[in-house]
C-alpha cells in the first residue's frame, strides 16, 4: 500500500524540518511505500534548497513543484494531478503527523479501500501541547459526512481527512475568479452528497496555528475572496438537506449568506468607481 502526502507550502522554511523528520521517522515503524508531494506556492525563503537537502538524502520519493504566488487551493490542486499513492492525506508544511499516524492509517486503510462508498477517514488533530482540536466524535468508528458532523452533530475543530485516491482525484477545490482562497469544506460537501467518511478518533497530525496563517487571519481571508464564500454559503443552502441543523446553525448559515453577498455588492461597486475614476 502507497500514501500519498500532500504539502502546499508558502515561506514555511523553518517548518519543514518538523514535518520531514515526522515522515521519516514513522516510515520506520509503519515500513509503508510513501510519496511527499511538496507544491511551492512562489516561497522568497530559502524553502526550494530545504526541500532539495530532503530528496538528496534519498530516504523517500519527493516531488517537487514550483507555481506563482496562486494560492494554497491551487497549489492543492496542481499537487492531486501527481498523485500516484493508494490513500492521500493533506498535511500544512507548519504541522507534522504523530509518532503512529502511519500505523493508525495502515491499521485502518482496508476498512476505506474496502468500501466504495467511502471516501475519506476523518481523524483528530492536536496542538502540541496535546489539547485536541475541538472536539472528539461521539463514537468511534462514526459512519457520517463532513456536512453532517459540523452542521448536525456540532463537531468543532480541525479534523484531518485521509483519502481513497481514486475517489479524491474526481473533484478539486473550485476557487472563484481573481480569488486565491476558499474553505476545504466546499469540496467535502459536495463530496457528502454521494459518499461518506469513517470517523476514527485517534490524532493523526499536531499543529499550532500561526499568527501569519489563514485561521489567525480569517477576516482578511473573508474580505479578499469573498465571490467563493458566497458560492459555499449559497451551495448548503440550495443544495443540501437542512433536516436536523439547529435554529443556531441555519441561522449561521443565512447571516452568513447575507454577508457574503452583500460584501460582494461592496466590493464590485467600489471596483466600478475605481475604474470610472481611472478612466476619466
Amino acid at each position: 500500500m502507497k500514501i500519498s502526502i500532500l504539502t502546499a507550502t508558502y515561506n514555511r522554511e523553518d517548518c519543514l524540518k518538523n514535518l520531514y523528520k515526522s515522515i521519516i521517522e514513522n516510515i520506520a515503524s509503519s515500513n509503508l511505500d510513501i510519496e511527499w508531494i511538496v507544491i511551492d506556492d512562489g516561497s522568497t525563503d530559502n524553502t526550494k534548497n530545504e526541500i532539495e537537502s530532503y530528496i538528496k538524502d534519498n530516504k523517500i520519493v519527493i516531488k517537487y513543484i514550483y507555481q506563482n504566488h496562486l494560492g494554497k487551493m491551487s497549489a492543492i490542486n496542481n499537487g492531486t494531478n501527481l498523485i500516484t499513492g493508494d490513500l492521500v492525506v493533506d498535511c500544512d508544511s507548519d504541522d507534522y503527523f504523530s509518532s503512529n499516524a502511519f500505523e493508525i492509517i495502515k491499521k485502518n486503510a482496508n476498512l476505506l479501500l474496502n468500501n466504495e462508498n467511502f471516501y475519506a477517514m476523518c481523524f483528530l488533530k492536536s496542538d502540541t501541547n496535546g489539547n485536541i482540536s475541538g472536539n472528539k466524535f461521539r463514537k468511534d468508528g462514526l459512519v457520517s459526512t463532513m456536512f453532517d458532523l459540523y452542521f448536525k452533530d456540532d463537531i468543532k475543530g480541525e479534523k484531518i481527512l485521509v483519502f481513497n485516491t481514486k475517489i479524491r482525484k474526481m473533484f478539486k477545490h473550485e476557487i472563484e475568479k481573481k480569488e486565491n482562497f476558499i474553505t476545504e469544506a466546499r469540496m467535502y460537501y459536495k463530496m457528502d452528497k454521494i459518499y461518506k467518511i469513517l470517523c476514527i478518533n485517534e490524532i493523526l497530525e499536531i499543529g499550532d496555528y500561526r499568527k501569519d496563517g489563514y485561521t489567525k487571519n480569517i477576516k482578511k481571508v473573508f474580505y479578499e475572496n469573498p465571490v467563493g464564500y458566497y458560492m459555499y454559503f449559497k451551495e448548503i443552502i440550495n443544495e443540501h438537506k437542512l433536516t436536523g441543523v439547529s435554529i443556531k446553525k441555519k441561522l449561521y448559515i443565512f447571516k452568513n449568506f447575507i454577508f457574503f453577498l452583500t460584501l460582494n455588492f461592496i466590493k464590485k461597486l467600489g471596483f466600478e468607481k475605481n475604474t470610472t475614476k481611472k478612466s476619466t
